[in-house]
This record gives C-alpha cells, sequence and structure tokens, in this order.
C-alpha cells in the first residue's frame, strides 16, 4: 500500500493535506530510491501521521451575553530536530484538513530554517473580524485555558498566522502567564515590551523578498524596477511590499477576501502607509483605498470566475501573499502570458498543482512556500532564542540573521535539487531538503 493510498484511506476528506502529502511524496521519490533505508524504516508512513493532534470545544460570551461555541485545534506534527512550532490561525475556513497541511508543510519548513524547531499548527473557526476587542478578548482566554495544557518553551512554541496579530498574540500571553504563573517566551509575535523580536511582523514578507532576491542574483538580476502583483493585505502582503519598495520595485496590486485593488503608478511607503491604516487600525475592506486613490482601480472578488483578475496584469514578479490555493492553473497561464518569470510564496501552498506544473514546464523562477515563507517561523525562532537568553537584538542584527537564513534556506534547495537531478526545480529542493534533514533526526532517533 502505498503513501497517498495510506493518507486517502484514512483521511478521506482532507483535500488540503491530500494535495500537501502529494507534492511532497512525489518529490523525494528519488531520495527514497536511493536511501532504501528510509522505507525499511517507514519514514514516509511516519512523517505523514502527526505526532498528535488536539481537538477541543471554546465556549466563550459575546457582548450581547449570548453563549458562542468554536473548535480549538492543535496539531502536533514532528519533534524530530525540536520544540513543535507554527502558528495558531483563526478564520471560518479552520478545521482538521487545512491545519494538518499545514502542519505538515511547517516541519519542512522548519527543517530548512536552520533553526532546531519541529512542525506544528492550529487554531480554531473563530472569526475575529467584526468583533469587538472584549470578544477577542475572552474567546482567546477561553482557548487559551485549553491549550496552555499541550505547550510549552520546550514543548510546543505557537505564533501567529491568519486572524491572529499583536491582539490576539497579547491575549493568549496573558491568560498562559495567569495559568502557569510563569514569564516564558512560550508564543512568538509578542510586543516588543514584553519579549517580542525587532522585524517579527516584517518576517515573512521580507523573506519571501529575499528569497526572490536570492533567486534572481543567479541569473544576474535584480528586483530593481520589477513591477510585482501582490496578493493580501496583512502582515505579509503589507512587508513584502515594504521591502520591494526599498529595492526599487513597484508594487502594482494587493487584496483581500472581498476583491482587490490595481495601481498602475505603484503603491509606494505613503500609499502602504494608508493601507496599514485600513487593515491593522480600522479593520475595513481593501476598497476604501481606491476611494482615496482615484488613480487606483477596485475590482470586487467573482467567487463564480473560473480565474482571478488580479494575476491577469503585465509585471515580471508575483508574491501570492493571502491564502491556500488562489492560484489557479488558468492563473498560473495567464502569470507567464504575462510576462511574470518569478514566483515568490509568501502564503502556504497558494499554488495548485496544475498551477505548479505549468511554472516549472516554463523554468521560471518558482519558491514554494515551504521556502519562501520560512522568514516568518526562522525570526519567531529567534525571538524564542532572545527569549531564553533573556536578551534583546537590535533591528540590524534580527534583520542581517534573517538575510542570512534566507539565503542559506535558498543554497540548500539548489543544492538538493541538484543533487538528485533537477536543477533549478526549487520545488524538488526545498522538499528534499527538509525532508532528509527530518528523516536523518527520526532514525537517529529510533522507533518513536
Amino acid at each position: 500500500m502505498g503513501v497517498m493510498d495510506i493518507v486517502n484511506a484514512r483521511d478521506p476528506f482532507e483535500k488540503e493535506f491530500h494535495q500537501a502529502v502529494t507534492e511532497v511524496v512525489g518529490s523525494v521519490k528519488p531520495v527514497l530510491d536511493k536511501n532504501p533505508e528510509y522505507r525499511h524504516a517507514g519514514i514516509m508512513e511516519r512523517i505523514i501521521e502527526p505526532e498528535r493532534v488536539i481537538q477541543f470545544r471554546v465556549p466563550w460570551m459575546d457582548d450581547q451575553g449570548m453563549v458562542r461555541v468554536n473548535r480549538g485545534f492543535r496539531i502536533q506534527m514532528s519533534s524530530a530536530i525540536g520544540p513543535y512550532k507554527g502558528g495558531l490561525r483563526f478564520h471560518p475556513s479552520v478545521n482538521l484538513s487545512i491545519l494538518k497541511f499545514l502542519a505538515f508543510e511547517q516541519v519542512f519548513k522548519n527543517a530548512l530554517t536552520t533553526l532546531p524547531i519541529g512542525g506544528g499548527k492550529g487554531g480554531s473557526d473563530f472569526d475575529p473580524k467584526g468583533k469587538s476587542d472584549n470578544e477577542v478578548m475572552r474567546f482567546c482566554q477561553a482557548f487559551m485555558s485549553e491549550l496552555y495544557r499541550h505547550i510549552g518553551p520546550d514543548t510546543d512554541v505557537p505564533a501567529g498566522d491568519i486572524g491572529v496579530g499583536g491582539r490576539e498574540i497579547g491575549f493568549l500571553f496573558g491568560q498562559y502567564k495567569k495559568l502557569q504563573n510563569e514569564f516564558t517566551g512560550i508564543l512568538t509575535g509578542k510586543s516588543l515590551n514584553w519579549g517580542g523580536s525587532l522585524i517579527r511582523p516584517e518576517a515573512t514578507g521580507y523573506g519571501a523578498v529575499f528569497f526572490a532576491e536570492n533567486m534572481l542574483e543567479t541569473k544576474n538580476d535584480s528586483l530593481d524596477g520589477k513591477t510585482c502583483l501582490v496578493s493580501g493585505s496583512g502582515n505579509v502582503a503589507q512587508y513584502t511590499t515594504e521591502k520591494l519598495n526599498q529595492l526599487g520595485a513597484k508594487v502594482v496590486t494587493l487584496s483581500d477576501s472581498s476583491g482587490y485593488i490595481y495601481d498602475e503608478k505603484g503603491i509606494d511607503d505613503d500609499k502602504l502607509q494608508y493601507v496599514m491604516y485600513l487593515k491593522n487600525f480600522k479593520r475595513v475592506r481593501i476598497k476604501e483605498y481606491a476611494a482615496k486613490y482615484s488613480e487606483a482601480v477596485y475590482t470586487e472578488l467573482d467567487s463564480a470566475a473560473e480565474f482571478n483578475p488580479l494575476w491577469n496584469h503585465k509585471a515580471e514578479c508575483a508574491f501570492p501573499s493571502a491564502t491556500q490555493n488562489e492560484i489557479n492553473a488558468v492563473d498560473a497561464q495567464n502569470l507567464i502570458n504575462n510576462g511574470v518569470y518569478v514566483v515568490s510564496e509568501g502564503a502556504n501552498m497558494p499554488t495548485v498543482p496544475a498551477g505548479i506544473d505549468i511554472f516549472l514546464e516554463n523554468k521560471i523562477l518558482y519558491a514554494p512556500g515551504k521556502a519562501a515563507n520560512a522568514g516568518g517561523v526562522a525570526t519567531s525562532g529567534l525571538e524564542m532564542s532572545q527569549n531564553s537568553m533573556r536578551i534583546h537584538w537590535s533591528r540590524e542584527e534580527v534583520e542581517n540573521k534573517l538575510k542570512g537564513i534566507m539565503k542559506s534556506i535558498h543554497d540548500a534547495c539548489v543544492s538538493a535539487a541538484d543533487e538528485y537531478g533537477t536543477p533549478g526545480n526549487y520545488v524538488n529542493g526545498a522538499n528534499i531538503a527538509g525532508f532528509v534533514k527530518v528523516a536523518d533526526s527520526m532514525m537517529d532517533q529510533g522507533l518513536v
């Protein structure tokens, strides 16, 4: 029975998880063929099965005094190279399939960072949008009242993800501290006043840009003067835009779940500050950008359309930074047709398998999320280190460490792809490099 047969039989309805496993299985087959000891030790059969899955009820009270009930989850996927590490996501779409795919991806991403951290993911189907601060606080306290039993600085160190920003991390940490009666670096993404790291909110976006820069350098090219398409408008998209602006590129798109804006003149630093105001403080739709800047065109999302028009503009680079499966096969072809030859994924698994095939067939510079967006978890790992040592690094130190980590991830991908006969294939390179590190660690530790 093959690995995919096992996954399909055990988890028949978890399509996102199937997708993530399929990609890795395809990439690492040459590794398994070359190293039969991995097959004998059942590495693939073990690595696809989480070490621990925690699901729990989260009852909380809204501002009207009504009791609401959500589901909470934590997927502790692999601790082969360190404590579980991965974000918490608060979004209505959250379910076991999505969290298992994210945790599975996280294992390889974390292995690539060069830091001693394992893979995990968690969250809830709670939607913080439209909720008051008090409602969010009550939910976070109820959520942590169960989660605290399963996490710790040497066991599992969650971070933020979609729907879990500085506000949520603060409420979660406060409750953890109260319940455990200790101040430890248990959550990353904390405020600078109480243990947070500089560059942490920026890290995923900055890292995706650094990775794109590393890919272009292999072709004696750079980001300077490039037109870029960016999706999303949260932390990742905001700081991707900021770093692209700093490197002389021009960002022309941003989006949210309602639609997207196209600003041909470019979203410069002043415009970006307005986006941050809309999204981080007013918490309103990106549509309001077009109301302020008349040169921008807003297009509402049409869920029935066979493609996303955001990916159908002339550009050289694309940075999908919103969510999973936001680029389908039609979108991928549109990107190619419009001159895009660099794709660096700020989101997790934003491109469907058929879209990835189109990128690889056209031999563009394509960086999968597990490599390109590893900057976020890398800086989370640096925050863990700072917390453990009770020290604080400067902005320059953290950014230089991040830049160095992204360069080492890039080089590891290139080296692994070359070694196994697929030069320039960053998908294979990322999967193989991460897999070998985890597999060897599992072999060393015996059958556990």
